[in-house]
């Protein structure tokens, strides 16, 4: 299947459990790079953890206890391993077998211990962010450290980019911009049209279910998007940032 738009999400910090082990067969593209990656992160202490990534002492002790039990060996299908509100949006668990298969096809999902991973691909519950630094392990950051190896995951076509700022920077500078379609998701309140973080995450999510789910493949068919409530306002979009607005609530 030719893959004329690839669907672009982050993962989250917060990832969940399987009711049941699966049944994995795929492994992620760059499996080697990520156990590189954890192998620095075992190297830190506690306070370490804590300073890198700004949380609690008992976060860092749960934390720390994941990046020993790291193992390439998977425990989880990706597409059903991170929670949060894209994937409050996404709905995943609602996807038909055909939809999964579609989605494995045509999404990609920026992470900052794998790189790229596709929904089918097996993972271990991991804890890395983009935007962290790597003290003494020779890597600057993680940007210059994937490089574009994450945008060589991405076929030719068109690119609906819905990750986060943090992790699109890991691909939008290696692909051409004029092909790369960023939806904006707006909330109205008093007249005015605003940015509303945690309604964007979760239009964002649901977005990528309903290019999933109608095999949206061509980018005239973008201003049909009619989810939670929001609409296509021709006056803000461009063709490289289709706009959607709904009512505040």
């Amino acid at each position: 299947m030719t893959r004329l738009m690839t669907i672009l999400l982050n993962t989250s910090k917060t990832m969940v459990a399987p009711p049941k082990p699966p049944v994995v067969s795929q492994r992620p593209t760059y499996l080697t790079e990520a156990t590189e990656l954890n192998g620095h992160l075992t190297r830190l202490s506690k306070s370490e953890l804590i300073k890198l990534m700004h949380i609690s002492d008992d976060l860092a002790g749960k934390t720390q206890v994941l990046i020993n039990k790291w193992t390439p060996e998977a425990k989880a299908i990706a597409l059903d391993s991170f929670a949060g509100d894209i994937y409050r949006g996404l709905q995943a668990t609602e996807f038909s077998e055909q939809e999964r298969q579609y989605a494995n096809q045509n999404l990609l999902i920026l992470s900052g211990l794998y790189g790229g991973i596709r929904p089918l691909d097996g993972i271990t519950p991991y804890r890395l962010e983009l935007g962290y630094r790597l003290k003494d392990s020779g890597i600057t950051n993680l940007y210059q450290y994937w490089g574009d190896k994450v945008a060589k995951l991405v076929p030719d076509g068109l690119v609906v980019n819905l990750a986060s700022v943090e992790y699109s920077k890991i691909v939008t500078p290696y692909l051409d911009p004029t092909k790369i379609i960023s939806p904006q998701f707006l909330s109205t309140k008093k007249k005015s049209a605003d940015f509303v973080a945690v309604h964007a995450k979760v239009a964002r999510g649901a977005y990528a279910r309903w290019m999933v789910q109608n095999k949206i493949e061509d980018a005239a068919r973008l201003k049909e998007f009619n989810g939670d409530g929001y609409v296509y306002n021709p006056e803000l979009s461009t063709p490289q940032q289709p706009t959607y607005i709904r009512p505040f609530n």
